[in-house]
């Protein structure tokens, strides 16, 4: 039985007991998230203090300001690469053809940001600066 779930929220709110993913580069906590963009359900960050949640897309970083967040506990992180990820891998989302995107979470200029691992792609993606920038190497949330 999952020991995480996901609870809907907007305008930058996140539940007591939401998974912390990362700090963007002002030092404010960053949250693991999905929405719903374009057909697909993707993993973003939510940025409280930027009051919404955030996705890779296209090339671009897109608001968003009703999401879902992930909420619980036994949550951990595992390091991966090119689109790999672990067993234990929590499913955040899919693509509208129905490949699973996975929740990811890299360093960039200071910031420990969570953003999707797309598998097909080989890479993590996340949003930053109103882009959308890609790793090689990153970590992946599982439950333990």
């Amino acid at each position: 039985m999952a020991s995480y779930s996901w609870v809907p929220s907007s305008q930058g709110k996140v539940p007591p007991n939401a998974i912390v993913a990362g700090k963007d580069v002002d030092g404010g906590l960053l949250y693991v998230g999905k929405v719903i963009h374009e057909g697909d359900t993707v993993p973003c960050k939510i940025a409280p203090s930027a009051g919404g949640a955030f996705v890779a897309f296209a090339g671009e970083e897109h608001s968003k300001f009703d999401y879902e967040v992930l909420c619980g506990s036994n949550v951990a992180w595992q390091s991966a690469s090119n689109g790999q990820v672990p067993k234990n891998a929590i499913v955040a989302g899919q693509t509208s053809d129905g490949e699973k995107l996975y929740i990811g979470r890299a360093i960039h200029q200071s910031s420990l940001t969570p953003g999707k691992v797309h598998p097909s792609h080989g890479v993590l993606y996340i949003s930053f600066g109103g882009k959308e920038i890609t790793h090689k190497d990153y970590e992946v949330a599982i439950q333990i």
